[in-house]
C-alpha cells in the first residue's frame, strides 16, 4: 500500500511537470513555417563588424564603400538573410555594428558579407559566429518596417 502511495504522487509530480513545460499557446504550423525546434528556437548567424585596417584617407571612397554598404544591408533584408542590422555606440575594442543573418552556417554567412563594399574595401571587418535564439525574430521586421520615418 505505501509503495502504491508513492508510485501515486511520483506519478502525480511527474504530470505536474510535464504539464508546466507544455506551451498552451503552442502554434505547430506558424513553428514550423519559422523552422522553429521544441523549443521555439533556431540557429542563426551574428556577425561583429569592427573597424577595418583600410585607413579611411579618401573621403570620396570611403562615402563610396558605405552608401554599398547600406545598399548591400537592404537588399540582404529584403532577401530575407538579414534580421538585425545596427551599428554600436563607442566602445573600446573597435566594435562598429552587428548583423544577425537567417543562415544556419558560418560559411553562408561569410558568403554574404563577402558582398559588402565596406568590408571588401577593409573599411570594416567581420567576426562571425554561430548564435542559437528565438525562431519569431523574422516577425518583428514588419513592425520594424512601419516604425521608421526617415530612410537611414
Amino acid at each position: 500500500m505505501k509503495s502504491f502511495f508513492i508510485l501515486y504522487f511520483l506519478t502525480g509530480i511527474g504530470f505536474i511537470s510535464f504539464a508546466q513545460g507544455t506551451n498552451p499557446q503552442y502554434d505547430a504550423a506558424l513553428a514550423e513555417s519559422l523552422g522553429a525546434d521544441a523549443y521555439g528556437m533556431k540557429s542563426y548567424v551574428l556577425a561583429i563588424l569592427e573597424t577595418g585596417g583600410t585607413a579611411p584617407d579618401d573621403k570620396a571612397k570611403v562615402s563610396e564603400a558605405f552608401s554599398g554598404h547600406m545598399a548591400n544591408i537592404r537588399r540582404l533584408v529584403e532577401e530575407g538573410k538579414l534580421l538585425i542590422a545596427g551599428p554600436l555606440g563607442p566602445n573600446d575594442d573597435r566594435y562598429r555594428g552587428i548583423f544577425i543573418f537567417d543562415v544556419a552556417t558560418v560559411e553562408g554567412a561569410r558568403e554574404l558579407v563577402s558582398s559588402d563594399p565596406a568590408i571588401q574595401a577593409g573599411y570594416l571587418a567581420v567576426k562571425l559566429y554561430p548564435w542559437y535564439g528565438s525562431a519569431a525574430l523574422p516577425l518583428y521586421l514588419d513592425a520594424a518596417d512601419k516604425i521608421w520615418k526617415e530612410n537611414p
